[in-house]
């Protein structure tokens, strides 16, 4: 059931802050979604949002900064260290950090970077910030699961029990050469079925639909939707694979070119 936000709510969140009751508010939206409190933050004075943000745990406040209006991010942004940006960009995933770090100065950008803990995670984040935001590049993470063509399917296994820490959700294993260059996919269905002996340039699939880094973001919306696609590769120009792209990455595109349509309709029956 969708959550609804309340005159009373809003009222009695306002109390809380006013009364300085931190344990009371946290207590009160614990188990509230974070999309929805940050709908919550947004109806707020900018003082209040900041107040609620510095009550919640990290692991939350870190998927609010996401989901809020981009002026009351600016604002709670504002209020923060580089250090203590950085520890919340800790939580998200590299695309996501990217996203926010972007809408930094060009000097706190640099501080916040400097601050991350896994020099890997920021060296991708870095890489990320490279493609312009409209581009497959900058909609793309780089956390995913690929497995080597030469590897078995036992080498295969363990390596993808590692790779797999770093990724929330596992939509598709992609098979690379040695070089880095996608040649196709894994089904897991295959790997889970085969002798652990078996080689994996035997069983992976060599058709796999891709994007490339240039690719125009309305673009990957139009093949991930005609191909019903959870997520879709993502290669440079060498056809080496850089990243994924899910569906949720694109929904905002989707969005945006179905306002459009909707608007050029309106005009036209005008």
């Amino acid at each position: 059931m969708e959550f609804k936000i309340s005159k009373e709510l809003i009222t009695k969140i306002e109390y809380l802050i006013k009364e300085n009751k931190e344990q009371e508010l946290h207590d009160l939206l614990l188990d509230i979604h974070f999309a929805d409190i940050a709908e919550i933050m947004d109806e707020l004075e900018s003082h209040e949002a900041s107040y609620i943000f510095n009550t919640l745990d990290s692991e939350k406040t870190a998927e609010i900064l996401l989901e809020l209006d981009e002026d009351v991010r600016e604002k709670i942004l504002s209020n923060l260290t580089p250090k203590e940006i950085a520890e919340e960009l800790n939580e998200l995933s590299t695309d996501d950090a990217a996203d926010i770090i972007a809408e930094l100065s060009e000097e706190k950008k640099e501080q916040v970077i400097s601050e991350l803990e896994d020099v890997e995670h920021a060296k991708d984040i870095v890489d990320l910030l490279r493609y312009d935001e409209d581009s497959a590049g900058g909609l793309m993470a780089k956390e995913l699961v690929k497995v080597n063509e030469n590897w078995n399917v036992l080498t295969c296994v363990k390596e993808m029990r590692a790779q797999a820490e770093n990724v929330t959700r596992v939509h598709s294993i992609y098979v690379v050469d040695d070089e880095g260059r996608l040649k196709g996919r894994l089904s897991l269905k295959d790997l889970l079925t085969t002798s652990t002996k078996t080689p994996i340039s035997e069983i992976y699939i060599p058709k796999v639909d891709y994007v490339k880094v240039t690719t125009e973001n309305v673009e990957v919306a139009r093949i991930m939707q005609k191909y019903d696609l959870e997520a879709i590769p993502v290669v440079d120009e060498l056809g080496r694979l850089v990243g994924r792209i899910t569906i949720d990455d694109i929904v905002d595109v989707i969005k945006e070119e179905a306002d459009k349509d909707y608007q050029l309709a309106a005009g036209i029956s005008q």
